[in-house]
């Protein structure tokens, strides 16, 4: 199963960018520098929060990983926020509603889309 995680962070962090770029361009994110943000960002969370729980689960079984998983959600919508207000050129939203949209949506629609695909 342990082998199985290259594939699994690779399938999320795809999902994840294609996600959050979608509804940032919904939320009338649009500019190239703040959508390349958006995905450096990602870049740089998405890969720690996935390999984190997914080792966790693994190891210590679903009550752990829930827990990591929300712990770990929190921290990654946070380091996002602090990140999108200081790159971010879009103003006119607050960063914190950015991540907490962003985030919330790839969450979400990931983990739907994961019961079509691993169930």
């Amino acid at each position: 199963m342990l082998n199985y995680l290259p594939v699994y962070l690779a399938n999320s962090l795809f999902l994840t960018l294609l996600i959050e770029i979608a509804v940032a361009l919904l939320i009338k994110i649009r500019k190239p520098k703040d959508l390349a943000n958006v995905a450096l960002v990602n870049l740089l969370t998405n890969p720690i929060v996935v390999s984190a729980t997914f080792l966790t689960g693994f190891f210590f079984g679903s009550d752990a990983r829930l827990i990591a998983t929300i712990a770990l959600e929190l921290a990654a919508f946070l380091t996002e926020a602090l990140i999108y207000r200081k790159t971010l050129t879009a103003k006119r939203i607050n960063p914190f509603l950015i991540s907490l949209i962003l985030n919330a949506s790839s969450y979400f629609l990931g983990e739907v889309i994961n019961m079509f695909i691993y169930n």
